[in-house]
């Protein structure tokens, strides 16, 4: 999803030793340390501070207990309160669900308030801190220490209570924002654990979870409150609140393990008995540790400023918290035909925001989670076999339909096209081929009839509009479609799908020179304004989505009239300002101009490169990295949208950009680090040198590559998979052109 999107996250650390050292020093860095989990907490970004395990199930994190925008993740930095510590949470989608299995311990008498808000307590930033995989707070009404770590499928809770009359609530009644609670339960299996189940509709419809929870020490009580759940004047289900009394001794630490599973309650016990056999917080937060040092290592950046290494680090962290594992450790899982399935030999992942991260953050895992790549192509081809259609945005078992476009594609050809994985390309084909002709799909039939989606033709396969949008996202996707069977060799449909990638010339309108809506008879819609956010465009305007052409931009720069024209158009869209009293929505944050960088749809903008201009490419980067990411609660321009925002900064930072992201070649920006290291897959090293690099010297007078002069504006995948050394020359003012002209 898109809506605000902030500045964020670049990180760099120490200088590395010698080729024969390397492993070890990249193993004894602590890159734990350099991620700031509060970074888009404040303003737009909707991020969440609490412990997760990279792409793990569990994402157990503080709720603030009030519904809202703001708290849509559940966490606003500037708030006060905390009513409870749940397990599910999205990070930076703008969609208000999950807050499952939510927990929440206190001292008798405890503090409630009107609904929404409940059992609560005030807390300080001063005594509250995060890292990767672990969150602590003092809950100051009570006296008691909270600490959070998780593994992939479990949250572990580390309690510490002063001498008192002490309780535990596990709340499965309460929602907040999108959320409603349809039936829960719960239930004792022994003195020290508990299991049950809560259903809910939201944004994920008929979304079922269910958990074991082990505490470390018996409670002396358990009392529930049950409520029945109507709607519509009828009984739906029914709600319920457990209470775990306990007596504790000053300092005494009782641990609260929870397994999660979208299954059933057998799936969730035999999670926790596989991934937390122990009482033992410190054995699970050190490991989780170990795996985040492990995963954030793949990419060393060189730099003497913290706030740097933190900004990068945050970023990189922040691109590996979703898509999300969604199989149990038996390899079962929940599907959207409402069966359980099972895996084998993969995971099946969930949580996509395709219309989001398939631009940089999927391309990104090609690089440094190739194995997780193969899974995630894997668990689009089931869920297209359960649900008769590619996900566009899913999660928890369903279909969300949220965004447009079928980009689940460019991730599965994007992936073919590198070589990963062990998918059945023909069969992942005909999965792209039958999702793109779905006629009754939000104007799939009349963008196949017309060669464009009428802004004028509504009904219930294309209620929502966005008909300018929905032309150009289809016609991106073709293309990929388009290559994919080019390679397996059928022609008959890559000459179709070719044919309809072009379909984004029949809104191009030369009176105006933008895209522009047309109706069913082939007319432009009338008194059309680049500047106006309209319900024919999906989130953002005429400026926003002219660039949405990274299938040819070389056509694109045809139908504008040529390079100068061209040119003239990037610059006036970056120094074109709204006027002051101009009322920007939600989703317009991160503004250069008419550039968005809060919202996706501007993020490939590395256009100048094409018009022999890339002096301004870098400067535009340059600045939207120093500006618009800082290491703040505020540090986010725009919603997070599950690692997309901070994928184009990791991608950024290292000096390229994919443009095309099936295209395999990745347009040179400006690198941020004098030296940055990508550890491959196979053993090999890339790296980008750029010894004088700062804020001044943003500009690039020179490339080599592997010693020698490099004469393109561009770095291809095989470049990259090779090993290559890629070194800038630095300067403060604009270099002239480095390579041969387009």
């Amino acid at each position: 999803m898109n809506l605000i999107k902030s500045c964020c996250l670049f990180v760099v650390f120490s200088s590395f030793l010698a080729c024969t050292s390397q492993v070890s020093d990249v193993k004894s860095v602590s890159y734990t340390e350099f991620v700031n989990p509060f970074i888009g907490t404040d303003f737009t970004g909707n991020t969440y501070p609490g412990a997760q395990a990279p792409f793990g199930m569990v994402q157990l994190s503080p709720d603030n207990g009030l519904p809202g925008w703001d708290r849509i993740s559940g966490y606003f930095y500037p708030d006060s309160t905390i009513a409870g510590f749940s397990h599910t949470h999205l990070s930076g989608t703008g969609a208000g669900d999950l807050y499952d299995i939510s927990f929440m311990p206190v001292t008798l008498p405890y503090k409630e308030a009107e609904a929404p808000l409940g059992i609560h307590s005030l807390f300080s930033h001063s005594e509250e801190s995060a890292s990767a995989g672990y969150y602590q707070v003092r809950l100051k009404d009570y006296n008691i220490n909270v600490e959070l770590t998780a593994t992939e499928r479990c949250g572990i809770q580390r309690y510490t209570f002063p001498k008192a009359d002490a309780a535990v609530f596990l709340n499965l009644r309460k929602a907040m924002n999108w959320d409603f609670t349809n039936d829960s339960h719960i239930e004792a299996v022994d003195s020290v654990t508990v299991q049950g189940y809560r259903y809910s509709d939201g944004w994920a419809r008929d979304q079922r979870l269910y958990f074991r929870t082990r505490f470390s020490k018996p409670f002396a009580a358990m009392q529930l409150d049950t409520a029945a759940i109507e709607k519509e004047g009828k009984r739906i289900g029914t709600s319920v609140i457990a209470r775990f009394d306990f007596q504790t001794k000053e300092g005494e630490q009782i641990l609260v393990s929870t397994a999660i599973s979208g299954v059933s309650m057998e799936g969730a016990a035999r999670n926790l008995a596989a991934e937390v056999p122990d009482d033992d917080f410190d054995k699970y937060l050190a490991a989780v540790q170990d795996d985040w040092n492990e995963q954030l290592s793949r990419i060393e950046i060189k730099c003497d400023d913290r706030d740097e290494k933190v900004k990068f680090y945050t970023a990189l962290y922040h691109s590996m918290i979703a898509p999300t594992i969604y199989s149990d450790v038996d390899g079962a899982y929940y599907g959207p035909d409402k069966q359980v399935h099972r895996v084998e030999g993969w995971t099946n992942y969930s949580t996509f925001s395709l219309w989001d991260t398939y631009r940089a953050a999927h391309p990104l895992y090609t690089f440094i989670e190739p194995e997780r790549v193969n899974d995630m192509v894997k668990s689009f081809l089931a869920f297209f076999e359960q649900n008769g259609r590619l996900p566009v945005w899913n999660f928890q078992g369903g279909e969300t339909d949220m965004m447009i476009g079928y980009h689940s594609v460019p991730v599965i050809v994007d992936a073919y096209l590198k070589g990963i994985g062990d998918f059945d390309a023909k069969k992942a084909l005909e999965a792209c081929v039958a999702t793109a002709n779905i006629d009754s799909y939000r104007g799939i039939g009349l963008y196949k009839k017309y060669g464009y989606v009428p802004y004028n033709v509504t009904d219930q396969y294309n209620s929502e509009n966005w008909s300018l949008s929905k032309t150009l996202e289809y016609a991106y996707d073709d293309y990929c479609i388009a290559r994919m069977a080019e390679k397996l060799g059928d022609k008959e449909v890559a000459d179709e799908f070719y044919k309809r990638s072009r379909n984004y010339r029949n809104v191009y309108n030369p009176v105006s020179s933008f895209m522009q809506p047309r109706d069913d008879k082939g007319e432009f819609i009338r008194n059309f304004s680049p500047d106006d956010y309209t319900p024919h465009i999906c989130e953002s305007n005429g400026w926003q989505y002219f660039w949405s052409v990274q299938q040819d931009i070389d056509g694109l720069i045809v139908l504008t009239g040529g390079k100068e024209r061209f040119a003239q158009k990037l610059d006036s869209m970056f120094t074109y300002n709204p006027s002051a009293d101009d009322e920007l929505p939600i989703f317009s944050t991160g503004m250069i101009g008419q550039y968005a960088h809060g919202n996706e749809p501007s993020h490939h903008v590395y256009l100048f490169n094409a018009v022999d201009q890339p002096w301004k490419t870098q400067k535009y980067a340059a600045r939207v990295m120093r500006e618009l990411y800082l290491n703040t609660p505020a540090g986010l321009c725009g919603n997070e949208d599950c690692g997309q925002m901070s994928a184009w900064y990791v991608f950024s930072a290292m000096g390229f950009y994919p443009v095309d992201p099936v295209g395999g070649k990745y347009e040179i920006g400006t690198p941020l680090y004098p030296e940055m290291k990508m550890h491959l897959p196979g053993g090999k090293t890339f790296t980008v040198l750029a010894p004088a690099v700062s804020k001044e010297n943003c500009y690039i007078q020179s490339v080599k590559l592997n010693g020698k002069n490099y004469d393109k504006s561009y770095i291809t995948h095989e470049q990259i998979m090779d090993g290559s050394v890629f070194e800038f020359e630095m300067g403060d003012k604009p270099g002239q052109a480095w390579y041969s002209p387009r």
